[in-house]
């Protein structure tokens, strides 16, 4: 039986990626930080009784802000594979809070390769690392973007991420380490969090159709992006560590869209075509200092190389999404 050990486990993508593994007969270590109130909601579904016999699916205390604490799991553990989900990652908050944003999501990811390294030096065992890009490094770069293409990022979130990606590309050449970096598009789900847009668009829709809102309140429509859905890019994120060598994979559909695009779509889904009645745009509360104005991916390496394709079209994406928040507002 496999183990993997994974970093921002009670995030959306931790959700899905955990799922998979079961699926697949891996033994799980989840990785949460401590905090005064419950953050597992997206995963209790798939708790279970440390007291019984079995249990492949455990729960750790641990933050990348503490090296320390990560190291001592990695070799209480003995992990086959580390998947690094965890991150300071709502970019708008990352102008809030740069250091600490940097300190997590880079520096952080450094502390992990750097204690794989000493482990496997330790014990011989081998670990096979993903580490989990973004397509925020890109910037404004020319789209569509792929794995050769420059980055240029315009916010401390993707400043972060181009050292955690650059930091595991050194650690794979340096030290022979199996680390492997997904450049993953937007990929969203029920499971997003509700600060990130596409989510509060979905969020506010349902709200508004209940009549518990007048108005959904957003940034800047005209931003471009390649939405994709969670869980197909938790597939390719597993794909990646089964390759016969370490390499670096952009992961999106292809196909972009504006936000506005999205917003359009949402309302029409729920039956309210003149989604202009229903929203205020340009609100100064939801306008970066630096915006990233179009991202679009060029997947081709990854389905050359293991197969891999989005299956699910972003208006579908939308429809899924507005539809299980509708559900939760008892609108279906």
């Amino acid at each position: 039986m496999k183990k993997a050990l994974i970093t921002g486990a009670t995030g959306q993508d931790g959700s899905y990626l955990i799922e998979l593994l079961l699926d697949k007969g891996y033994e799980v270590h989840g990785v949460v930080r401590r905090a005064s109130s419950s953050n597992t909601s997206r995963i209790d579904h798939l708790y279970q009784d440390p007291h019984i016999n079995g249990v492949n699916f455990h729960l750790h205390y641990g933050d990348l802000a503490d090296g320390n604490a990560i190291r001592k799991l990695i070799y209480k553990i003995q992990p086959d594979e580390i998947y690094n989900l965890g991150a300071q990652s709502d970019v708008e908050i990352s102008f809030k809070i740069p250091e600490y944003t940097l300190d997590v999501t880079g520096v952080g990811t450094l502390r992990l390769l750097e204690a794989i390294r000493e482990f496997e030096v330790q014990t011989g065992k081998k670990v096979k690392f993903y580490q989990a890009s973004s397509s925020e490094m890109f910037g404004n770069s020319p789209a569509p973007q792929h794995e050769k293409t420059a980055f240029n990022p315009r916010s401390p979130y993707g400043a972060a991420k181009v050292l955690a990606h650059d930091i595991t590309k050194n650690y794979r050449e340096a030290y022979g380490l199996f680390a492997v970096s997904g450049i993953l598009f937007n990929h969203e789900s029920p499971r997003r969090g509700e600060n990130f847009v596409t989510r509060k668009i979905t969020r506010g829709v349902a709200r508004i159709k209940a009549g518990l809102d007048k108005k959904l309140y957003l940034g800047n429509l005209d931003a471009k992006r390649d939405w994709g859905y969670a869980p197909e890019y938790m597939e390719a994120a597993w794909l990646m560590l089964q390759q016969p060598e370490p390499d670096d994979y952009v992961i999106g559909t292809g196909e972009s869209r504006s936000v506005k695009e999205f917003v359009g779509e949402a309302f029409k889904h729920a039956g309210m075509p003149d989604w202009q009645n229903y929203a205020e745009v340009n609100d100064p509360r939801y306008l970066r200092p630096s915006e990233v104005h179009y991202l679009q991916a060029d997947p081709r390496k990854a389905k050359e190389k293991f197969g891999w394709t989005a299956k699910t079209k972003w208006n579908d994406l939308v429809k899924i999404m507005v539809d299980h928040d509708l559900k939760e507002y008892g609108i279906i």
